[in-house]
């Protein structure tokens, strides 16, 4: 029996989908509401981001959403019929969730 990094991606898709459905909707409530509603100002938030384990967790936050974007639409791209693409979908769909990955790592790194 051959061995197989399927485990490695589906577990990526199921912590991409985790934190997807946990955290997501908190940050954007915290950035998108709270600030017209005044919970939190602007100059709060903006120290916030600054925060080395806030950066960790945008960095997370986007990356595992990432790769759970990437699992999702390379099945949902085989299942539509693009199965001859073969080995080209998955290293697109991937491709571009590390590449996106290695963007957001550094547009937190620079803030």
């Amino acid at each position: 029996m051959s061995k197989s990094n399927e485990p490695a991606f589906w577990s990526l898709f199921s912590a991409g989908g985790m934190v997807a459905a946990f955290f997501v909707p908190v940050t954007l409530l915290l950035t998108g509401i709270g600030i017209r509603a005044s919970w939190i100002l602007e100059d709060e938030l903006f120290s916030l981001i600054h925060h080395p384990f806030t950066r960790l967790y945008l960095f997370i936050l986007i990356s595992l959403c990432l790769f759970h974007w990437a699992h999702r639409f390379r099945y949902v791209a085989t299942d539509i019929g693009l199965k001859r693409l073969g080995i080209i979908l998955p290293v697109v769909c991937y491709g571009v969730a590390i590449i996106g990955e290695f963007v957001a790592l550094f547009l937190l790194l620079r803030l």
